[in-house]
């Protein structure tokens, strides 16, 4: 008689959280003349285990133990800085952010707002250019330590994500101390180029995001900060500007004529997620890139005298037959009376 074969059991979390960060927890218990003894056992990490210098721990785990410790401590900046942040602080900054008409808004009064309860660091948003960045400045360089830095600007990403209910890849973040042993934690947490020995703490990304609505109201704010620690290590799927940023990518001639592995790349993800999140979004990478092709072709027929072979040889045609065919689906008209009308 056939036997069932066994279920495949779940992979366990993976432990990618830097043991220091757990005993940076561990010393603010000691700042505070308290036992961390119950918060660890919470969090299933043994004394031992937090000793290990190169020992990591699961994103769940950081969670039980950041939560019990701010609850225990009464400190949501768990010794942070030079006065305690009484348990729902932060809950107290998202909701006088909610009501923002934009993300740019709403990042701005949180980073105002964190002034008035930890003036041991400023925070701002500024755009240089196309970018965005959100800064951390020290009125005492090192004071606050690295564990503190990661956390304030682990905490506003995730925010702001949640906000517009959108992935924001970061173009880069710096910080004002060297490399540490659990340096390869950084990638997962802060994914793109980084730099350390910086002048101060900072993330960056595309300015555009600045000017998306927020997605969310009072009861949401209500059921995320029931557990609000996970927008630290969430990492959306969604991004609301990728069909716009592939666009983009593809007007440029050095990125259009190249293949969907060469086009993630240069939107920092693999072709697999691109294509996943473009369904997402509704959209595929080849209609994207048809529309691109004929917005092109439109170009050339409005502003130059090119013959129609010449416009379709440009927009990556082998013959004008198959332009015209597609032409005419894409806008209804030929190429030639879409010229026409549009001098007309």
């Amino acid at each position: 008689m056939p036997t069932k074969a066994p279920a495949k059991s779940a992979s366990p979390p993976k432990a990618a959280t830097p043991m220091a960060f757990a005993r940076s927890i561990a010393a603010a218990y000691k700042r505070y003349n308290q036992s961390p003894t119950e918060a660890l056992k919470l969090a299933h990490i043994t004394p031992a285990q937090l000793k290990q210098a190169n020992a990591h721990i699961t994103a769940r785990q950081m969670e039980l133990l950041s939560g019990a410790a701010m609850q225990e401590l009464g400190d949501e900046g768990l010794g942070a800085f030079s006065r305690k942040l009484p348990w729902g602080s932060y809950g107290m900054l998202a909701r006088a952010s909610i009501s923002s008409p934009n993300l740019g808004v709403a990042l701005k009064r949180w980073c105002r707002h964190h002034a008035l309860i930890a003036d041991d660091i400023t925070l701002r948003v500024t755009t240089p250019g196309d970018t965005a960045a959100i800064t951390v400045e020290e009125k005492l360089p090192g004071h606050v330590g690295e564990f503190a830095l990661v956390h304030v600007l682990r905490n506003i990403h995730g925010l702001a994500c949640w906000y517009v209910d959108s992935r924001i890849p970061l173009q880069g973040a710096r910080f004002p101390f060297a490399a540490p042993p659990h340096v390869e934690a950084y990638g997962l947490m802060f994914p793109g180029p980084l730099q350390f020995n910086a002048a101060q703490a900072e993330i960056r990304f595309d300015a555009r995001y600045l000017a998306l609505p927020l997605r969310r109201d009072e009861k949401a704010l209500q059921q995320m900060l029931q557990r609000a620690l996970p927008l630290t290590v969430l990492q959306y799927r969604r991004d609301r500007l990728l069909v716009e940023q592939v666009q983009q990518a593809l007007a440029n001639p050095a990125v259009a004529s190249h293949n969907a592995e060469t086009l993630a790349a240069a939107l920092n993800m693999s072709s697999r997620t691109l294509h996943r999140q473009l369904k997402e979004e509704g959209a595929s990478l080849q209609a994207l890139k048809d529309g691109v092709r004929f917005q092109q072709a439109g170009e050339l027929l409005h502003r130059t005298s090119q013959p129609v072979k010449k416009v379709a040889a440009a927009a990556g045609f082998g013959n004008e037959k198959s332009f015209t065919r597609a032409f005419r689906a894409w806008s209804g008209l030929s190429p030639g009376d879409f010229r026409k009308n549009l001098k007309g």
